[in-house]
């Protein structure tokens, strides 16, 4: 997360990082305003546009079946994996990567499918481990 939530990763309804042009472009095109750019991109973007869920739960399910569910879930571990690799490099490396609250409780598929073909190697937990610890 960067300044504000919508930065990063791409969510259930917030779009992760994009272009700052865009704002000048749609309220130049679209005639949007400042409120309607901050309702689309954190309440009406991210998985939500891609399918017919923001749940990746319901989307990795529906993967097999349902192309929309499949792009969702590909468009979510494509940018895992560049936010992953950008993190390890600047760590130098890492030797576990574990995914906790909602991919390492819900959606064990795309946290895995997160780092499937990476260029570094990991120990990579989505057990119920995640589970366990104190919150």
């Amino acid at each position: 997360m960067g300044f504000t939530p919508a930065s990063g990763l791409v969510m259930s309804t917030r779009t992760g990082d994009l272009d700052p042009g865009l704002a000048y472009y749609l309220s130049r095109t679209a005639h949007m305003t400042p409120a309607r750019f901050h309702q689309m991109v954190n309440h009406e973007s991210g998985l939500l546009v891609s399918a017919t869920s923001a749940d990746l739960r319901d989307l990795c399910a529906r993967a097999a079946v349902d192309v929309r569910a499949a792009d969702a879930v590909d468009l979510f571990c494509y940018q895992a994996k560049k936010w992953i690799g950008a993190f390890a490099a600047a760590m130098g490396g890492l030797d576990t990567l574990v995914f906790a609250a909602g991919i390492g409780e819900n959606a064990r598929s795309s946290g895995s499918g997160s780092v499937t073909g990476s260029a570094f190697s990991a120990s990579i937990s989505t057990d119920d481990a995640t589970r366990q610890t104190p919150r």
